[in-house]
């Protein structure tokens, strides 16, 4: 939570700030996230217009994860920029139940920007994490992992249907 007191309800009055801010739970995807607690860095503006507080900034943190081809463990770094207003929270929005739920709002003078930032940082995470750009991933028979054993290969599977013949082919040598 951040404070906007000190920007006051003055349209174009502004404050930009630096902070660094442990990481939220769960931020990030199944296979690539910012660990809990971790520090992330954040370069903000705030800035007091007449409906509310536009907050616009950037954070970083660091990744951990695992690659999506052949599951081994990856770190990688993530920069995010955000731009959002905060509505005041007594603002007259017309009648009731027209709220628009999409809508930020101060909390009294309080910003909460932990939506905000689970939404820039998972938005800017890559779909599927990989190790290289060029990894092999993993043998679909045996699960080895390629990129270790480029010569990886396995005898050709012999269709159930042709096992007689090879019976006999055999036979004959």
């Amino acid at each position: 939570m951040l404070d906007t007191h000190e920007l006051g309800r003055r349209p174009g009055s502004q404050r930009q700030m630096s902070r660094t801010v442990p990481a939220p739970a769960d931020l990030g995807i199944d296979v690539l996230h910012v660990p809990e607690g971790s520090p992330v860095d954040l370069d903000l503006r705030l800035e007091a217009v007449m409906e509310g507080v536009l907050v616009t900034g950037s954070a970083h943190a660091g990744l951990e994860g695992e690659c999506a081809r052949c599951l081994e463990p990856i770190t990688d770094e993530v920069d995010a920029d955000f731009q959002e207003l905060f509505e005041y929270d007594d603002r007259d929005h017309g009648r009731e139940g027209d709220l628009d739920d999409d809508v930020r709002r101060l909390e009294g003078d309080l910003l909460d920007l932990e939506p905000l930032l689970r939404d820039a940082v998972v938005l800017e995470l890559p779909f599927q994490p990989l190790c290289e750009d060029d990894c092999p991933g993993l043998c679909p028979e045996c699960g080895a992992r390629l990129a270790d054993d480029p010569d990886h290969a396995h005898e050709a599977a012999v269709d159930p249907r042709w096992a007689g013949l090879a019976a006999l082919q055999q036979d004959e040598d």
